[in-house]
């Protein structure tokens, strides 16, 4: 019998497979960091990756959401619950399989 030598990868090293020793030091670092400040240092990591804001983005989100709101207000529009939501999403997708 042939014995392998077969070394199983945790989720955590498949996926940083690709980075170099320094972001694999950093990374350590960062996940010593209490859970708020991994979400600030993550927040802060992925506004960095956003290319420039297009003008006039900002004050059209505004517009959106202030409509938005007043659809709510007015009752023009229903919010559904989040529970309703994920309940119809799991469904969707048993069945699709």
């Amino acid at each position: 019998m042939t014995s392998r030598n077969t070394t199983i990868e945790t989720p955590w090293q498949r996926y940083n497979r690709s980075m170099t020793q320094q972001a694999l030091d950093l990374l350590q670092k960062a996940l010593s960091l209490s859970e708020e400040e991994r979400a600030a240092l993550a927040d802060s990591l992925l506004a960095s990756l956003d290319g420039p804001v297009e003008e006039g983005a900002e004050k059209a989100w505004e517009q959106e959401i202030s409509r938005r709101i007043a659809d709510i207000d007015s009752g023009k529009v229903k919010t559904v619950p989040w529970e309703e939501v994920r309940e119809k999403l799991s469904s969707r997708l048993t069945h699709d399989k």
